[in-house]
């Protein structure tokens, strides 16, 4: 069973629900705190679904055996809940997954905010063994995947800019869960096809970013032949950030204009 987060309706101005898909360690809650409800009460129908294995989401086989091709068909079956098909918005891992899914499935439209690119993690995760060696390997072989950011330093070193304030970066530290050895495997040898990929995208960076480069972000805008967009003073956790409110009404404006 998938835990999906639903609020709001969909309205004549906004007719397609948005469906967002959080990132590794995180669940639907992160995007509970601010985005539903913004989304929601400006006439959109709002959802977030925890990928199997996250918040309160079941699975049938242990959480390191996951891939991403379980979890794009955990997005396909929240999509198929509902009357039409979703707007995506994919976060961090959730927007590899979001890639993923284009291989196979069409969306009205697609944003990526501070999405792991199609040309893979390799940078990213040998970035991190470089940063915190023992964490890295205690994390990857016999301890929790989630030690790598679960503690307040960590988490605003990957996860936040340094002038976030101290409780918002310490409620996300103790709320993050362990990730699937599996899926990251993926992130690094089955990349996404972006030439499959049809829908218009939206491409979000935070400037501030701990966790990928502003040349990942470009280079992931410039594979789908679009633009990225990248907010100052914040950090990986785009919508955690103080300025969440600036991204949100980016989104909505980009959809606004598309007639969504």
């Amino acid at each position: 069973m998938l835990e999906v987060i639903d609020k709001g309706s969909a309205t004549e101005a906004h007719p397609l629900p948005l469906l967002f898909v959080h990132g590794g360690y995180h669940a639907a809650w992160c995007w509970n705190e601010h985005f539903l409800d913004y989304f929601a009460d400006n006439g959109f129908r709002a959802l977030a679904v925890s990928l199997r294995g996250h918040g309160g989401s079941t699975r049938s086989k242990p959480l390191g055996a996951c891939s991403i091709s379980d979890y794009v068909d955990d997005v396909r079956s929240a999509a198929d809940r509902l009357d039409s098909e979703p707007v995506l918005v994919g976060h961090s891992m959730g927007g590899f997954v979001v890639q993923k899914y284009l291989e196979m499935y069409l969306a009205p439209a697609t944003v990526l905010m501070a999405s792991m690119p199609p040309q893979g993690v390799l940078r990213v995760t040998f970035g991190t063994m470089r940063r915190h060696p023992w964490i890295f390997l205690r994390a990857n072989t016999f301890g929790n995947p989630a030690e790598l950011m679960n503690t307040a330093d960590r988490a605003r070193e990957f996860l936040f800019s340094a002038h976030t304030p101290k409780p918002v970066v310490e409620l996300c530290a103790g709320r993050l869960e362990p990730e699937s050895r599996r899926a990251g495997l993926d992130q690094m040898f089955r990349l996404p096809k972006p030439r499959l990929a049809t829908s218009p995208l939206l491409v979000l960076g935070a400037q501030d970013d701990g966790t990928l480069t502003n040349a990942e972000v470009t280079a992931t805008a410039r594979t789908y032949g679009t633009h990225a967009e990248f907010f100052s003073g914040m950090g990986h956790n785009m919508m955690l950030e103080p300025g969440w409110q600036a991204v949100a009404e980016r989104i909505a404006g980009w959809l606004t204009g598309r007639g969504l």
